[in-house]
């Protein structure tokens, strides 16, 4: 539980396995729309609910008047996505807040750029939840010491999440095992006994929920309420040789959120493009929120989790990291 997270190499075998290489047209050096023509930027996602909006932005045409285009290359977590864009694969990724402050304390070079998602502030109602099958003994998270709890990957936000629930509900989480698996695979493991609880994110929520599996906590909420889960970012170098591209994606992603945020219907359905879950799941699927602003107190509350469970070898610095 207390191995260090090596960013420059781990997370980087990680992110060779996990995603695609990306579009050759790469927008690195472009300014969009300079002579009439368009920038295409790969941006490093993970397959799940949270990044419906950018989907949903380039699909309603926010990208797209202003010059961009939007490559998307898939990844099983925020900290295979960091060594990406700090390397250059990537122009823009997506990231839980653990593993951008963790990049941060391992002056990895990256700064956030524009909100991602947030919870919704309603336990029992949000769009993550550990859980467990219906008919497993474990009543709340205490009983979690010694069984193995799935995260999608080791050191970012759900293992710090899994733990603050573990620790209000009276239990060790030094006690816990904690593996590694991709969201939309935890499903199957839990209904196959391979596991004995899912830290999950919608849409695999939503599946776990049809096979009868229930939830024990809403760990993300056991943080802080209204917590900002995860950000879009770049490095610091492609902001500083590519400002005005930088301007754009932020501009169109405002955008995007906004429009998610007013239409779950549309929502619900460029999900169905990215993912594999079925149409009357989905429909069961809870959205997060997507504010336009992150949440400093509940982003500073994380980070003071995130030193007491020794992720960071200094603490991050939170003024260069956002916005």
């Amino acid at each position: 539980m207390r191995r260090r997270l090596l960013i420059g190499l781990t997370a980087a075998s990680v992110l060779t396995a996990a995603t695609a290489c990306g579009s050759s047209d790469s927008g690195g050096s472009d300014e969009a729309g300079s002579s009439g023509g368009t920038t295409t930027v790969t941006v490093g996602l993970i397959p799940i609910v949270d990044v419906a909006p950018l989907y949903l932005g380039q699909k309603k045409g926010f990208f797209s008047e202003r010059g961009l285009k939007l490559d998307f290359s898939s990844a099983q977590g925020g900290a295979a996505i960091v060594p990406g864009v700090a390397s250059g694969q990537f122009e823009f990724g997506f990231s839980n807040m653990t593993s951008l402050m963790i990049a941060r304390s391992n002056d990895v070079p990256v700064k956030a750029v524009a909100n991602g998602i947030a919870s919704t502030g309603e336990v029992g109602n949000d769009f993550e939840a550990l859980t467990v099958k219906g008919d497993s003994p474990i009543k709340s998270a205490k009983d979690l010491e010694g069984k193995k709890v799935a995260i999608n990957t080791l050191k970012n936000i759900n293992e710090t999440a899994v733990r603050a629930s573990v620790r209000k509900a009276g239990g060790d989480p030094d006690e816990v095992e904690l593996v590694e698996l991709a969201f939309d695979q935890m499903p199957a493991a839990l209904d196959g006994g391979r596991i004995d609880a899912a830290m999950v994110v919608e849409p695999a929520l939503a599946t776990i929920k049809s096979q009868g599996g229930r939830e024990i906590a809403s760990p993300m909420i056991d943080i802080a309420p209204k917590l900002t889960v995860a950000m879009y970012f770049t490095s610091t170098r492609y902001m500083r040789e590519n400002p005005e591209v930088v301007k754009k994606f932020q501009e169109a992603t405002a955008e995007s959120l906004a429009y998610a945020d007013s239409h779950p219907d549309e929502v619900r359905e460029i999900v169905t493009t990215y993912t594999k879950i079925p149409a009357d799941v989905l429909a069961k699927v809870t959205l997060p929120k997507w504010p336009a602003e992150p949440n400093r107190a509940a982003i500073e509350r994380l980070a003071e989790l995130g030193a007491q469970d020794g992720l960071f070898e200094q603490a991050p610095d939170l003024d260069e990291l956002l916005p």
